[in-house]
């Protein structure tokens, strides 16, 4: 069985439904590299500008500069979170770090971030890719909520145009470079009120698809060697239609579940922010669900696919932007590499 067969063979997602309620956001915050890499720019490369637009709705993205790293990215994220979340450094007590990107193999690029700002907290790395911050935000969510943390900075940062092989004309034009963050906090319950939090969510995984987005050398099972190297295994691989195909439906499905266990329709979402791939997946997939389009938030345009920057960027601009109101009701979904993926609808 091929990888594209596994992975959308199953008729409908599998993944626990959860609720974490009395946990609110309290800041956001992200930030992109200076250097803009526009269509045009990668034409010298023998890209195509108008497949590109075509294809995935992308028109520029940002890249890193040699000297930057993920944890630099990350960093100044953090900073701009707690800048809007009026916290200090000392009172965070927990640090999540999504990234496919760490500065180093060891120590985590969360520890780097917990390092320069001089908090006293617990910090470690998630690998979710795409999916990563919903995995660091449901994981982050569910420390306060148990009372072990009152203040977590969630940051989802990679600087993928340090894995994409320049010579693939269709994948190295997707991907950008960025970090975005958010400081959780509890919010406490009102007397007659409702309280902020996830309403509910699904974390999933099918890693029959593994292979369908990877990079295959780098690790245990496949050291980076000189013959690895040659053979271009230290860069990602895609197969673009069947994540495609993939994305679509999980989304879909994974939606209509969330959204069925909290008694909702995709009409009573106030705001949707998908992770950022391709224009086209949003499409289809906000066109299966009769969500209007008003209502998703997009920014692939300017900075093309950040990974596991792509929902806490949009979250952020979307918050300092048009504004995500008190009550609000927001859905976040990302997808990727594992094949993992992870929903959530937060009253904000």
């Amino acid at each position: 069985m091929t990888s594209e067969a596994s992975a959308g063979s199953a008729t409908k997602t599998r993944g626990p439904m959860g609720q974490v309620l009395g946990v609110q956001c309290i800041g956001t915050g992200s930030c992109v590299p200076d250097q803009v890499v526009t269509n045009e720019d990668l034409a010298a490369l023998g890209c195509d500008s108008e497949w590109i637009v075509r294809r995935t709705g992308i028109l520029q993205r940002r890249k890193a500069a040699d000297s930057e790293a993920t944890s630099d990215l990350a960093y100044r994220a953090a900073l701009a979170a707690m800048d809007d979340a009026g916290v200090t450094a000392d009172e965070i007590d927990l640090i999540l770090v999504a990234t496919i990107t760490p500065d180093f193999p060891t120590p985590s690029t969360a520890c780097e971030v917990q390092r320069r700002l001089g908090a006293v907290a617990p910090a470690m790395d998630i690998n979710a890719a795409c999916a990563g911050f919903m995995y660091a935000a449901v994981t982050a969510a569910q420390f306060i909520r148990a009372g072990n943390s009152r203040r977590a900075l969630v940051v989802g940062a990679d600087v993928m145009s340090r894995t994409i092989d320049p010579d693939d004309k269709k994948t190295y034009p997707l991907f950008g470079d960025a970090a975005g963050a958010a400081i959780l906090a509890a919010d406490p319950e009102v007397p007659g009120g409702s309280q902020s939090g996830i309403l509910a969510y699904q974390l999933g995984s099918e890693g029959c698809g593994g292979e369908m987005l990877c990079i295959p050398a780098g690790g245990s099972r496949k050291p980076l060697t000189a013959d690895a190297i040659q053979a271009g295994d230290q860069y990602l691989r895609m197969d673009g239609r069947g994540v495609f195909k993939w994305a679509v439906r999980v989304f879909e499905e994974s939606t209509k579940e969330v959204l069925d266990q909290v008694g909702m329709t995709p009409g009573q979402m106030d705001w949707v922010i998908l992770h950022q791939a391709n224009q086209r997946i949003i499409d289809s997939a906000v066109s299966d669900l009769n969500i209007p389009a008003e209502r998703v938030f997009v920014n692939l345009d300017r900075y093309g696919n950040t990974s596991a920057a792509s929902i806490p960027l949009a979250l952020d601009e979307l918050a300092r932007g048009p504004g995500i109101r008190r009550g609000d009701h927001v859905l976040l979904c990302g997808f990727g590499a594992g094949l993992a993926w992870g929903t959530a609808l937060w009253r904000w």
